[in-house]
């Protein structure tokens, strides 16, 4: 004998219903729960070199204010290495860099060590100096309004990174978030390879 309700509907297909959707949500908790566990333990992202037609030209001209107040100008660090390094507030691999930035410029912070430049990439410079106080940042950062430094090293997306050497040449480019220990590596393998 099937029990029904006055509108005619059998009590078993609304219990199957609510079995159903029981089943669906713990088949969706399951599924999100692997797919955090897989974002949270992937290796973070790290660093390529990259062929540019700069590697081997004089570096383009990087000159404006700073996040500071100062004014920068490339060109007044010539005989010293540089570290040039395009960055935005709102970047995630950005912000994973930003610490290991802090520990290279605070590993070479004597007067003849090589210098870090960076260059504020499509952000406007209040969220950009924010973000550089937030994580203790002392370094000079250049203030590209307009985008035209960008333009100039052919950056299409922060972040990206170039070694400079003495002379004014660009050695290397970088794309994705640095380490400290990475940038140690090139500038040291580029410093060799200059002598």
């Amino acid at each position: 004998m099937t029990i029904t309700h006055r509108d005619g509907a059998d009590p078993r297909d609304a219990t199957h219903r609510r079995h159903t959707a029981k089943w669906v949500a713990g088949v969706t908790l399951v599924v999100g729960a692997a797919l955090v566990a897989l974002l949270a333990t992937r290796p973070p992202q790290t660093a390529t070199e990259v062929d540019t037609p700069l590697v081997g030209q004089t570096a383009p001209s990087i000159t404006g204010p700073t996040l500071g107040g100062g004014s920068f100008d490339l060109s007044a660090w010539r005989g010293r290495w540089v570290i040039v390094n395009f960055f935005a507030s709102w970047c995630p691999p950005c912000q994973q860099e930003q610490p290991e930035l802090v520990a290279f410029a605070y590993a070479h912070r004597s007067p003849e060590a090589a210098a870090l430049v960076g260059v504020v990439f499509d952000d406007s410079a209040s969220t950009a100096r924010s973000f550089m106080r937030s994580t203790g940042a002392t370094w000079p950062a250049v203030i590209d309004g307009g985008g035209q430094i960008a333009l100039d090293y052919g950056v299409r997306g922060p972040p990206e990174t170039f070694i400079v050497s003495p002379d004014g040449t660009v050695v290397a480019h970088f794309d994705g978030p640095m380490t400290n220990a990475s940038l140690d590596y090139w500038l040291s393998r580029a410093q060799g390879s200059r002598r």
